[in-house]
């Protein structure tokens, strides 16, 4: 409780937002940065309710934990009680954040990349390509000669098949090359 005036009667309850944690106050204290005091009358900053991880709230004197605001898309943060939007990381290559308020990023599926750092989505992997969970990169296929990659699968690994007759391949990532006039390729897998 406070009173701010002289020859009164009776004290004011502190506001939501505030409190008074010491007798005889003409004041009361605003509640600290990263959270906010919801309660009426408050005695003790105990009553102050940090925001939770993937948010931040940079005032003081806050009295609703809609003072919190979300970490961007594409950024997260585990920390509960943030006061700045610096405690909102970018997600490392390889991870994304699809939408804001996250409190940790998610890896890239398998199948998917993400090069860049503070991604709100990753990139499908090319046809050919090799994109394990979490992949920063697209990997060329490790096909033997004789067989390609034709696409990634659900595992991120890409499926090798045999080469069609008329086709040569060398392996890799290459897609079947046909045979030029005058060359042919009678076995498949060639």
């Amino acid at each position: 409780q406070y009173q701010p005036l002289t020859g009164q009667a009776d004290c004011l309850a502190c506001p939501p937002g505030s409190y008074s944690a010491a007798v005889g106050q003409s004041s009361c204290e605003p509640c600290p940065k990263g959270g906010s005091c919801n309660e009426v009358g408050a005695a003790t900053s105990m009553v102050w309710e940090p925001c939770p991880a993937g948010s931040f709230n940079p005032n003081n004197g806050s009295n609703s934990s809609a003072a919190c605001e979300l970490c961007p898309a594409g950024t997260a943060s585990a920390t509960r009680g943030a006061e700045s939007g610096d405690a909102c990381a970018p997600c490392e290559p390889g991870h994304f954040a699809a939408t804001p308020g996250l409190s940790k990023c998610e890896r890239c599926s398998a199948g998917f990349y993400q090069k860049a750092s503070g991604a709100a989505e990753c990139l499908r992997c090319k046809p050919g390509s090799l994109c394990p969970l979490g992949a920063s990169l697209e990997l060329p296929a490790a096909c033997e000669p004789g067989t390609y990659a034709n696409a990634t699968d659900d595992d991120g690994d890409p499926d090798c098949f045999d080469c069609p007759a008329g086709s040569s391949c060398g392996g890799g990532a290459a897609p079947p090359a046909e045979c030029s006039p005058g060359a042919f390729a009678a076995t498949p897998g060639l």
